[in-house]
C-alpha cells in the first residue's frame, strides 16, 4: 500500500468515527419513546456530500441507526400515597337493605317501590313486614330468589324498573302468578297494583278421610261472593276473603305470608294488604280473576 492509499483510508476512518458520534447525539430520550428496537449494524460508506453554504446549519448525510420516534402521550400519573404509587379505590357497593333497617336509605326505597305499584302502605323509612312483602313481590316478578333483602340484584331489578306484565287486556281483572307469587291488580291491560302472595303448596293432604291436593287451579273465574272479617273455614281462618272458585279457594288476609307457596290453594296476603283491597274496592264482585 503507498503513502497516498494510506491516507485515504485514514481520513475515510475519521469521517466516520465523528459520523457516529453525531448520530447518537440526535437519538430520543427515554422520556420520549417506548422500548428501543435493536439497532441495526450500518455500512460504512465514504462522506459524499457537498459542504453546506455559508451561513447555513451543517446537516449529516450518514444513516441514522435509530428511527424517528413518533409523538406519545404521557400516560396518566398513578395517585402516589406516602411515596408509592396505588390505583384509585372504586365506590364501596351499598349496603343490603333488610328487614328491621331504617333511615333514609329505606325511606327512597320505599318510594321507589311504591312508584312502581308494589304496594307497602305509607312509606316512613322503616323496613317492617309491608316492605318485606314488597320486596317478596318485586324479586318474583323479576325471577330472583325471594329472600326479602335488598342486595345487587335486587337493586338492579328496582333500578330498572321491573314490574309483571299483564296477560289480560280490558275490564277490571286480578291476576294470580303462583310461580312468581304476585297478585297483579290490572285495570284494561294496565297493572295498577302488585302484592306478594303465598299459595297452594301443590301437595297432598288428607281432610274428612278424604286425600286432596292443595293447590291453587289454573283458570279464569269470577269473584262470586266475599266476607267482610275472619271466617272459620273448614282449614282455617280467613281475614276478608274474596271468593272465586266453587271449592272455598279465595283471597283472603292472613298472618303469615311466606316467600314460598304454603297454603291449602286459597292466595294468601297480609292483614294490612286485605284491608286495602276492601277500601279501593279492587276484587269487586263478579269481576274477573284469572289464575296461571
Amino acid at each position: 500500500m503507498n503513502a497516498t492509499t494510506t491516507g485515504r483510508a485514514l481520513r475515510a476512518t475519521a469521517v466516520w468515527g465523528l459520523t457516529l458520534l453525531l448520530a447518537g447525539a440526535c437519538a430520543t430520550g427515554p422520556a420520549e419513546r417506548g422500548p428501543a428496537a435493536p439497532a441495526a449494524m450500518p455500512t460504512p460508506a465514504p462522506v459524499t456530500a457537498a459542504p453546506p453554504p455559508t451561513g447555513a446549519p451543517a446537516t449529516s448525510t450518514a444513516p441514522s441507526s435509530t428511527a424517528p420516534s413518533s409523538t406519545a402521550i404521557a400516560p396518566t400519573p398513578a395517585i402516589t400515597t406516602g411515596g408509592s404509587a396505588t390505583a384509585a379505590a372504586p365506590a364501596p357497593a351499598p349496603a343490603p337493605l333488610e328487614r328491621g333497617d331504617g333511615g333514609p336509605e329505606v325511606l327512597a326505597l320505599q318510594e321507589r317501590l311504591s312508584a312502581l305499584g308494589y304496594w307497602l302502605g305509607t312509606p316512613d323509612g322503616s323496613f317492617g313486614s309491608l316492605t318485606q312483602q314488597a320486596v317478596y313481590a318485586l324479586q318474583g316478578a323479576a325471577g330472583l330468589q325471594r329472600d326479602g333483602v335488598v342486595g345487587p340484584a335486587t337493586r338492579a331489578a328496582l333500578d330498572a324498573g321491573t314490574r309483571p306484565r299483564a296477560r289480560s287486556d280490558r275490564g277490571a281483572v286480578t291476576e294470580i302468578d303462583r310461580d312468581a307469587g304476585l297478585i297483579s291488580f290490572v285495570r284494561d291491560g294496565q297493572v295498577q297494583l302488585v302484592l306478594h302472595t303465598s299459595t297452594g303448596t301443590f301437595e297432598t293432604y288428607r281432610h274428612d278421610g278424604r286425600r286432596l291436593l292443595a293447590d291453587t287451579p289454573e283458570g279464569r273465574f269470577t269473584v262470586t261472593w266475599a266476607h267482610d272479617g275472619w271466617r272459620e273455614g273448614a282449614l282455617g281462618r280467613l281475614y276478608r276473603p274474596r271468593y272465586f272458585h266453587p271449592d272455598g279457594i279465595a283471597v283472603h288476609g292472613y298472618p303469615s305470608v311466606p316467600a314460598y307457596p304454603a297454603s291449602h290453594g286459597c292466595a294468601r296476603v297480609s292483614g294490612e294488604a286485605m284491608d286495602m283491597v276492601w277500601a279501593r274496592d279492587l276484587m269487586p264482585l263478579r269481576s274477573e280473576v284469572l289464575v296461571y
